[in-house]
């Protein structure tokens, strides 16, 4: 009786805990899909799409606001924007190791994505350049703030074989909010009659009356229907903002995405360039749109191929068409040309920034994702400013055409070196 009894139990005792090997996995095949991906990399794709309306029909139109309607001089203009992005790229950063350390993502999340869609609609009311450099200041906080914890939370919320369909997406929603951000600035220039390179306090005003509804619907999605997906692995007992404890292949990765971004100065060389080539305003933001879509088209399905075929031959490649387009950049002589090689430009961020993301999510593990993602976008955000300031130096020095070429220069130069960084069980 008892050894029946016995036997009895220890049957239970399997049957139960079966059933609860079994119920992770039942969540899993219950979990509903969308595209192939998770609720949080899906809604992150709109979210993005979104917010990058409402960012592109106010930032795209300040510059012109600040010069044609307020006066400032451009120096006080450059002097925002590097503040601006100076602050986001820090605090990249910063959010990134912050969000690791307390295991928590959808709260700083939420937080960035408040802080920008809360402070534009204030730019309404913005006279003087010291308002416009607050609200500009707090907008890139919120970027700042958002970006490393929000690509952790999608990669948390992506299985390593969707890895690039997950960024894919994302990287394809975000552009196509700009593609409509700037043909609706492009129309409400036209038809407020200022096609040539003026811009007045009542059309950007309309525009700051239009961003602000998609800003709202931002945070609505964020706070009921974004779940926050604690990342995996070991705790991090202390902080420390280094790179002490990442694989090499990373580390090695940021080297050469360090000396790539050497080479890829600021856009608004290429603006200025449009400009000098006699564009209207309205031409340039028609050129941004289809550069934008272009992009819109390549991404979801570079993400895709990069599941595939690996992340490897996907950013090389990527890399050598930057190089061909910055070659034509040099040596474009005429609008019509130079626009058309702009417009293909967007091929170069539709195939690179998703698949790029998702090589970062394979090198490195769940409890150090916002981290890395921090890393990588300093990496970018810091390189950013002496590449501007070489091709600067180049553009005045010798001419516009060296600029380009310096750029051509690295871009081949990292493609060569990025198998060397990437070498020993990374998907090639």
């Amino acid at each position: 009786m008892f050894k029946s009894t016995f036997n009895v139990k220890i049957k239970t005792d399997q049957w139960v805990k079966s059933q609860e090997r079994m119920v992770p996995l039942a969540k899993e095949k219950t979990e509903k899909k969308y595209f192939g991906l998770s609720q949080n990399a899906f809604l992150f794709g709109f979210i993005s799409m979104l917010n990058d309306f409402a960012s592109e029909l106010t930032i795209r139109t300040l510059p012109l606001y600040l010069s044609s309607v307020l006066g400032v001089k451009t120096e006080i203009i450059g002097l925002i924007e590097g503040i601006a992005d100076t602050t986001s790229t820090l605090l990249k950063l910063i959010s990134g190791y912050l969000s690791d350390f307390f295991k928590k993502r959808k709260a700083l999340v939420f937080l960035g994505y408040a802080l920008s869609n809360l402070s534009r609609p204030f730019l309404f009311w913005a006279t003087t350049w010291p308002i416009t450099l607050i609200i500009r200041f707090l907008d890139r906080v919120g970027k700042g703030i958002r970006t490393s914890p929000k690509d952790a939370l999608i990669a948390d919320s992506t299985e390593p074989e969707n890895l690039g369909r997950a960024f894919g997406f994302n990287r394809a929603l975000d552009p196509f909010g700009a593609v409509l951000a700037l043909f609706v600035a492009a129309a409400l220039l036209y038809w407020g009659k200022t096609n040539t390179t003026t811009m007045t306090r009542e059309v950007f005003q309309r525009l700051i009356i239009l961003s602000t509804i998609p800003g709202f619907f931002v945070l609505f999605l964020l706070a009921f229907f974004i779940r926050e997906i604690p990342p995996k692995g070991k705790e991090i007992k202390k902080l420390s903002l280094s790179l002490r404890g990442f694989d090499q292949r990373f580390k090695k990765f940021l080297v050469v995405l360090i000396l790539f971004t050497l080479g890829n100065s600021s856009d608004a060389f290429l603006i200025l360039k449009a400009k000098t080539a006699g564009m209207t305003v309205v031409e340039i933001f028609v050129m941004l749109g289809f550069f934008n879509l272009i992009s819109v088209l390549v991404s979801y399905p570079a993400g895709i191929l990069s599941d595939k075929i690996g992340r490897l031959k996907l950013i090389a490649g990527g890399w050598i068409v930057y190089a061909l387009l910055y070659l034509g950049f040099a040596l474009a002589s005429t609008p019509q040309v130079f626009a058309l090689l702009y417009i293909l430009y967007g091929a170069y961020y539709g195939i690179t920034e998703g698949v790029e993301k998702a090589m970062v999510a394979d090198l490195v593990p769940s409890e150090k994702r916002a981290s890395a993602y921090g890393l990588y976008n300093a990496a970018v955000g810091i390189s950013a400013l002496p590449a501007s300031l070489i091709a600067g130096f180049l553009w005045d020095k010798f001419s516009p055409a060296h600029a380009f070429f310096f750029g051509s220069l690295l871009a081949l130069l990292a493609v060569v070196l990025l198998p060397w960084a990437l070498r020993g069980g990374v998907r090639k």
